[in-house]
């Protein structure tokens, strides 16, 4: 893993947006080309700051009068599970494939048993080692 770059796994199409940019724009940003994040620049491309999926949670959550909508409304239905049992390559191949940073892990008797994410994911490739040849 010593000689991966960043450069070769970064995605060099981000999506900006100018801090004046309405938080309803940005996420129609982010909706439309299915990203997490905008990095937010001045007019000289240098960065401001960054607008996650985690901010619009607290949008949501301190918004005045609070919505009354519920969770059915924009929920994922056809949900894409792993099982306890699986690698975690072949979990990590789905989830890139699917564009998904949040799976449940499901049993057969149990039913939904655990989550697995993208950050559990980088935490154990932050810590893996590489085989000796």
């Amino acid at each position: 893993m010593d000689d991966i770059f960043v450069a070769q796994l970064m995605t060099s199409d981000l999506m900006t947006v100018t801090p004046d940019t309405l938080v309803e724009e940005a996420a129609d940003i982010m909706l439309d080309q299915t990203i997490g994040s905008v990095v937010v620049v001045n007019e000289e491309r240098e960065i401001e700051g960054i607008l996650t999926r985690t901010d619009f949670v607290a949008i949501v959550a301190g918004q005045k009068p609070k919505d009354q909508t519920p969770v059915s409304k924009y929920m994922t239905s056809n949900v894409i599970t792993a099982e306890a049992g699986e690698s975690i390559r072949t979990v990590a191949d789905r989830m890139v494939n699917h564009g998904i940073h949040h799976m449940p892990v499901v049993d057969d008797e149990e039913g939904v048993i655990g989550i697995i994410t993208t950050t559990d994911l980088t935490g154990y490739l932050s810590t893996a080692q590489t085989p000796s040849p």
